[in-house]
């Protein structure tokens, strides 16, 4: 085999998941830095056509002298960044596997060490050999998201890029795929960088007014110190505004159907999924506990939810249903009540309040929740009055479960409503994720108080401490003043390869 340039190595392997190993920790800084070299299986457990183990630290290239063996020339003559076929050998010194090689010299590797990967036939019992093999020689065993933190600590990456490296392997939709390769390009760490750089130089300015008021230093006129901190607050407002729409790209929308017995809950759940999951039957309070299933609406990945119709309970089973339907409507990020057009008529749709008991106890229920209401059964009876007037405002579209009418107007009108408009499409590409949101949303609070303290004329050294505080929270997000723990936790949730 020609050698061949091997660049894809150098930008990290795949998601491993070592079952010796999944119980390690991530260390901690002072770890990272002590020079160990480390190593782990970078492909997903059980078989495969590919196995990787791959290597971080001062040592790694005399570790793989040591397990390899070139096919073409002398470990002598081993060219970095080249990929080399050859021999691996156990931990015994006898031959494992005929496998690909590569060197990569630090610090432009990804964790800014110097690295090696080992490409090996994708079998467990030859992957989990080949690691035992470099463990032997003097590598030791990875934890939980070393490689990254490595790269954090090393300055390869910033922090909410090292967080897209583990968005990016759990991404459960191509949008959410998009917002966490934009974080990991660094957008998102730039952008707060940028703020927090236009708040220390305004504490500069603040400053030089506390250090020398008596001296010929232009004062920094209030008004426009107020103008500049409401630019950076605006900005900071803008990165939070996609928030709601990356977290339901990356986690998923819980979306509960909800309403009286019989307005064809279940049947509306089969329609969406396109299979028969929910017994559908004429008989009242057939569902008697939730029922949840997964769904790709268009991109987004949601958790319908069927839950057992409102009304008083018949029985003790069905009491318990009806509570957990009430629980999960407090759980949901959106709600479809589902009403029985065939039932309601026209005169439901004419009325001035709402004529079904259980849609009205819904209404009242959810509060700020996204509602979308569907008149179901619209095959049998859709009324000139529509929407019905005692919804108000909210959307409402007509279908027919039973025949699948309208089914794709309600999927769109129910992913409009999850993700809202174009703009607050823009806005989800640097949408930050839940532990970065916290930080923004902290400095914003500390941005809010220095702005009624501009307005109230508090003293500039109040104000510096202000500007502090903030661009303190603001560094939260890439790491600049995170603490030990925080780190802890959040390399503690990578894969061991990873």
């Amino acid at each position: 085999m020609n050698p061949a340039v091997m660049n894809s190595a150098a930008q990290g392997g795949a998601a491993a998941a070592d079952p010796a190993s999944a119980a390690a920790g991530a260390p901690s800084a002072e770890a990272a830095a002590q020079g160990a070299t480390i190593a782990a299986i970078a492909t997903a457990s059980g078989a495969g056509a590919i196995g990787i183990v791959r290597l971080s630290g001062p040592e790694a290239r005399a570790v793989l002298g040591r397990l390899f063996r070139p096919a073409a020339a002398s470990f002598k003559d081993f060219q970095p960044w080249v990929l080399h076929r050859g021999r691996a050998l156990d931990a015994e010194g006898a031959p494992l596997d005929d496998v690909l090689a590569v060197f990569m010299p630090g610090p432009r590797t990804f964790t800014g060490e110097d690295m090696a990967e080992i490409q090996c036939h994708g079998g467990p019992l030859v992957v989990q050999a080949l690691l035992e093999s470099a463990l032997r020689h003097g590598a030791r065993q990875a934890a939980r998201g070393e490689f990254s933190r490595r790269a954090f600590c090393n300055g390869r990456m910033d922090l909410s890029q090292a967080e897209a490296v583990a968005e990016l392997i759990a991404a459960p939709s191509r949008e959410a795929l998009r917002y966490g390769l934009n974080r990991l390009d660094g957008l998102l760490g730039r952008r707060t960088a940028d703020l927090r750089r236009e708040l220390e130089a305004l504490r500069a300015q603040v400053c030089l007014a506390v250090d020398f008021p008596e001296d010929e230093v232009e004062d920094l006129p209030r008004g426009n110190f107020a103008a500049s901190v409401a630019q950076v607050a605006a900005a900071v407002r803008a990165l939070l505004a996609g928030q709601r729409r990356a977290r339901l790209m990356q986690q998923g929308a819980l979306v509960v159907l909800a309403g009286a017995v019989n307005a064809g809950k279940s049947s509306l759940l089969n329609a969406l999924l396109g299979r028969n999951r929910a017994l559908v039957t004429d008989i009242p309070g057939t569902t008697r506990d939730f029922l949840e299933e997964s769904c790709d609406l268009e991109g987004l990945p949601v958790r319908l939810t069927d839950t057992a119709g409102l009304r008083e309970a018949a029985g003790a089973v069905e009491a318990l249903g009806v509570a957990r339907s009430r629980e999960k409507l407090a759980e949901a990020d959106a709600v479809v009540l589902v009403l029985d057009g065939a039932r309601l008529g026209e005169a439901g749709a004419a009325a001035a309040a709402c004529p079904d008991p259980a849609a009205a106890e819904v209404l009242a229920a959810v509060g700020a929740t996204p509602l979308l209401a569907v008149w179901n059964k619209c095959d049998l009876c859709l009324p000139r009055v529509f929407p019905p007037r005692w919804l108000g405002q909210r959307p409402c579209c007509a279908v027919s479960a039973l025949s699948g009418t309208h089914m794709e107007a309600l999927a769109a009108a129910l992913r409009s409503l999850l993700l809202g408009t174009a703009a607050a499409a823009d806005a989800g590409e640097l949408a930050p994720n839940r532990r970065q949101a916290l930080a923004l949303e902290a400095a914003l609070e500390e941005l809010d108080l220095l702005a009624q303290d501009i307005l109230a004329a508090a003293p500039y050294d109040c104000c510096a401490a202000r500007l502090d505080t903030a661009a303190a929270r603001l560094g939260e997000v890439t790491g600049l003043s995170t603490p030990a723990q925080v780190l802890n936790a959040i390399f503690d949730q990578f894969c061991i390869g990873k």
